[in-house]
C-alpha cells in the first residue's frame, strides 16, 4: 500500500483549506482568484510548531520535503497547497532540483519568504566549501537568506571517519560563525542516513558547532541503542532534531494483507482516533519530545491533507500504543529500515550494504526518484552491491524491521542496475 493510496481518514477538516489551495493552484499570477486564495491562506490555521533546539526557530511539526518532486507544475502546486494547509517549514537541496520552484514562488508571493522556515542543502567536502556553496544556493532560491543550511547526507561521501573529522575541524566553527554573522543562514547543520550516524551525531554534540540535524529515524529505538544515546547527547546540547525517512518503505505497494483489517485487529487505537497507519506513525514520532518535526516527502494532495490532519490532531501515544503500532507496521513488510546501522550485513557475513540497497529501492519504488536511485546505486563500490552468497535469512533476523532481503535484493538489482 503506497502512501498515496492510504484511506480511512476524515477529510472534512480540509474542505475550506482545500478550496483555498485549489484556487491558489488554478489562479494565474496576479489574478483576483489567487489574491483571494492568498488572503484566505494567511487566515488559515498554521500547524502546531515546536522550538528547534537553540536555533531560535520554531518549525511546524510537519515539514514539506521536496526530494521526490521533479515535475515543475506539481512542485509549485504542492508548495502552495502545503502553505494553504498550514505548513510553514520547507526542505529542498541542490540535488533535488527544486530550488527554482521556490524562486518562482517567492517572486510571485514575496511575503511568503518571511513567513516560512526554509532549509536547503549541499555537499561540501571541507568546511571552507560551505560559504561559496551557500551563495549558489541563495542564488538558485532567489533569496538573500535561508534559515538553515545543511551538509547533505553527512557520511555518505566522507565516510564515518571523514564525517567526524569534518565536524571536529576548527575551521568549521569559523565558517559557521561567518555564515551566521552574514545573515545568509541563521544556522548550519546536516542531514544523515548513514549507518554510523550515531557516531556522527555524537561528534556533532561534542564539537558544539552544529545547530540542527535531520536524521533517518524510527520511534522505536531501544533505550540503550547508540543512536538513542546520541540523540540524548545532541538534545542536551541544544541541537535541533528533525526526523526523515520515517514513512518511506513502511507500507509497500503490494501489502501482505488488507491494511484496514490488520489495523483494526492489531491497533484498535487507530480506529478509535480515526487515524490512518501513516498518521499513527507520525504521532509516534512526535511523541518523542526530542524531535521537533518530521520532514515528509509529500507528493500528492491527499497525502498532504492526511499529514496535515495528523499534525492538527496530534496527541502523544502511550507506551502500549507505540508497541502495538510497531508490531502492526512490521507485519506490513517494510522495504526500508529506518533503524539501519549495518547489523544486517554483519549478520549476513557480507560486505554488501544491504541497508543502502533497500533504501535506494525504496527511493525508486516509493519516491519515484528513479534516476537518482539508479545514480546512487551505480556510485556504490562493486562489493557494496554484491550480496550474492550472503545469509539473507540471518540478515532478516538481525534487521530491526525484519526486511525480507531475499525478495527485496533481486528487485533492487532488477530496478537499479
Amino acid at each position: 500500500m503506497s502512501h498515496d493510496q492510504t484511506g480511512g481518514t476524515d477529510r472534512r477538516t480540509f474542505l475550506q483549506a482545500g478550496a483555498v489551495a485549489t484556487a491558489a493552484a488554478i489562479g494565474a499570477t496576479g489574478s483576483p482568484i489567487e489574491a483571494q486564495a492568498q488572503e484566505a491562506a494567511k487566515k488559515a490555521e498554521i500547524l502546531p510548531r515546536r522550538k528547534l533546539g537553540r536555533t531560535g526557530l520554531e518549525i511546524t511539526m510537519l515539514e514539506m520535503g521536496t526530494g521526490a518532486l521533479r515535475e515543475r507544475g506539481v512542485l509549485e502546486r504542492l508548495l502552495r497547497l502545503s502553505y494553504a494547509n498550514g505548513v510553514r517549514t520547507f526542505d529542498t537541496a541542490k540535488a533535488y532540483g527544486t530550488e527554482p520552484g521556490f524562486k518562482r514562488w517567492f517572486e510571485q508571493s514575496p511575503e511568503v519568504r518571511k513567513e516560512i522556515v526554509l532549509v536547503t542543502k549541499d555537499g561540501p567536502r571541507e568546511p571552507k566549501d560551505m560559504i561559496p556553496m551557500l551563495d549558489k544556493r541563495l542564488e538558485a532560491l532567489g533569496t538573500d537568506y535561508v534559515d538553515l543550511f545543511f551538509i547533505h547526507g553527512m557520511g555518505d561521501d566522507h565516510g564515518t571517519a571523514g564525517a567526524i573529522a569534518f565536524l571536529k575541524n576548527p575551521e568549521l566553527k569559523d565558517v559557521a560563525e561567518k555564515i551566521r554573522k552574514s545573515g545568509k543562514a541563521k544556522g548550519i547543520g546536516f542531514s544523515t542516513h548513514h549507518k554510523d550516524r550515531a557516531a556522527i551525531i555524537d561528534a556533532a554534540a561534542e564539537a558544539g558547532v552544529i545547530d540542527a540535524i535531520m536524521l533517518q529515524y524510527t520511534p522505536w529505538l531501544d533505550k540503550d541503542a547508540p543512536l538513542n544515546k546520541a540523540l540524548d547527547a545532541a538534545h542536551a546540547k541544544g541541537i535541533g532534531l528533525i526526523s526523515m525517512k520515517q514513512v518511506a518503505g513502511r507500507f509497500p505497494a503490494v501489502p501482505k494483507m488488507d491494511v484496514l483489517t490488520e489495523v483494526k485487529k492489531r491497533v484498535p487505537m487507530l480506529a478509535e482516533k480515526n487515524l490512518s497507519p501513516y498518521q499513527g506513525l507520525l504521532h509516534a514520532i512526535w511523541s518523542d519530545e526530542r524531535i521537533s518535526g518530521s520532514c515528509v516527502s509529500i507528493k500528492t494532495t491527499e497525502q498532504l491533507r492526511e499529514d496535515a490532519d495528523a499534525a492538527r490532531r496530534y496527541e502523544p501515544l502511550k507506551t502500549a500504543e507505540l508497541d502495538q503500532l510497531r508490531d502492526a507496521i512490521l507485519a506490513f513488510g517494510s522495504t526500508m529500515c529506518a533503524d539501519c546501522e549495518g547489523r544486517c550485513s554483519v549478520a549476513a557475513g557480507t560486505k554488501a550494504e544491504l541497508g543502502n540497497l533497500t533504501r535506494f529501492l525504496t527511493y525508486y519504488q516509493h519516491h519515484g526518484i528513479r534516476a537518482e536511485a539508479r545514480r546512487q546505486y551505480a556510485a556504490m563500490a562493486d562489493e557494496a552491491r554484491d550480496w550474492k552468497g550472503a545469509d539473507l535469512e540471518a540478515a532478516r533476523e538481525a534487521c530491526p524491521n525484519k526486511l525480507d532481503f531475499a525478495a527485496l535484493l533481486p528487485e533492487a538489482d532488477r530496478c537499479l542496475a
